[in-house]
């Protein structure tokens, strides 16, 4: 029963797929590897405890020579099962991939699909894809209302949510925190992480805007933009015309691995991540407040796609409006001065997230889909 995994959505590349993709290998029992050539590679394969085979490009493609390459792995390697990384447009393979053997196929779902879903063309080929799985997932329940009603029905009745889980032994209370605090001359201040991508769709912007209210009622509160990206000298922009600038730090990217420490940092994790783009780049999930609730801190969230999945609003945080800098800026308010509802919030989403946000859960429902054991 050895999975095939067809991906292009691997480390070392660094973002949220490719964590997804990486953390759920690890909850099965037999695979190899297929996807596509990244740099530092090499190094990273050698320290896996199973194979990974690198096509000669840097993108797969469902072309005729990456299908005749899926197809030589999985018959090298005796593997009865493949799981798609991502849906669109690996999924396009499952058809030979069914005809080579492949007695499971499963494929997941992230934002993008959403787009193949509303686009002409698009949509066509990914009901193809629905067609030719035994399941298609979603990380939201947002992402499979807007999915399914691009699949045939037999496809969109065996849809399952599969979402990313948070570990919980790197991401907890008073993690290192207090180091990074110091380090960036935070110590004994109010301190409102986001932690990132600097791209407009996680709403960095609506925080900077927002930000004069909150330095009104909380003089000394500084906001933490923890992340690299395209934005960022637009972000310094706007916090020097809004008159914060000193009131705003940059760290720049920060490896994911040394992220825990920058949540633990914060009294209150924001993202008022938005819909742009017509509603072809929505939030497909945002694991990273799933992880900043772990790790003890209440968040405030934009209301953006999947992104309310991440919050019990009012219990572990608030869901907001993420074009509306006043009443982020209110909720961030509302925090900041009254330690004790945070602390609170900040306890039972870890509570939530310990629960109902773990790997071995995602990683058992995987394997059911797959049928292995």
């Amino acid at each position: 029963m050895t999975v095939l995994v067809v991906t292009n959505d691997f480390p070392p590349r660094q973002g949220g797929i490719e964590t997804f993709v990486r953390s759920l290998c690890d909850e099965l029992p037999d695979l190899v590897v297929l996807t596509s050539r990244t740099p530092g590679d090499t190094q990273y394969d050698e320290g896996l405890s199973f194979p990974v085979v690198r096509d000669r490009t840097a993108m797969l493609l469902p072309t005729p020579r990456v299908t005749r390459s899926a197809v030589r792995v999985m018959r090298e390697y005796g593997a009865d099962r493949v799981l798609f990384g991502a849906a669109a447009p690996l999924g396009l393979m499952g058809p030979a991939l069914r005809k080579a053997g492949a007695r499971r196929i499963v494929a997941l779902t992230h934002g993008h699909e959403t787009w193949w879903a509303g686009t002409p063309g698009a949509r066509q080929a990914l009901r193809r894809i629905g067609d030719a799985a035994d399941t298609m997932t979603s990380v939201s329940t947002w992402c499979a209302a807007q999915i399914a009603p691009a699949l045939s029905r037999p496809a969109a009745d065996r849809m399952r949510r599969l979402t990313p889980g948070v570990d919980t032994k790197r991401f907890f209370p008073e993690s290192g925190g207090e180091q990074v605090r110091k380090g960036l001359g935070l110590e004994g201040v109010p301190v409102v992480a986001c932690v990132s991508r600097l791209v407009a769709r996680k709403g960095q912007d609506t925080l900077i805007q927002g930000w004069p209210r909150v330095r009104a009622e909380v003089p000394e509160a500084v906001l933490l933009i923890v992340g690299g990206g395209p934005d960022r000298d637009r972000l310094e922009e706007l916090a020097r015309r809004t008159g914060v600038a000193h009131a705003v730090r940059f760290t720049g990217s920060v490896p994911w691995a040394d992220i825990p420490p920058y949540l633990d940092a914060a009294d209150v994790f924001a993202m008022p991540c938005r819909t742009r783009r017509f509603g072809l780049e929505p939030e497909a999930l945002g694991i990273v407040t799933l992880e900043a609730s772990a790790t003890g801190k209440p968040v405030v969230v934009g209301d953006s796609g999947g992104a309310a999945d991440t919050v019990r609003h009012g219990e572990t945080g608030y869901l907001v409006d993420p074009y509306n800098p006043v009443a982020t800026a209110v909720r961030l308010t509302e925090l900041l001065t009254d330690p004790a509802r945070a602390r609170a919030m900040g306890e039972a989403g870890r509570a939530w997230v310990r629960d109902e946000w773990t790997w071995a859960r995602s990683g058992e429902l995987l394997r059911q889909l797959l049928d292995v054991r």
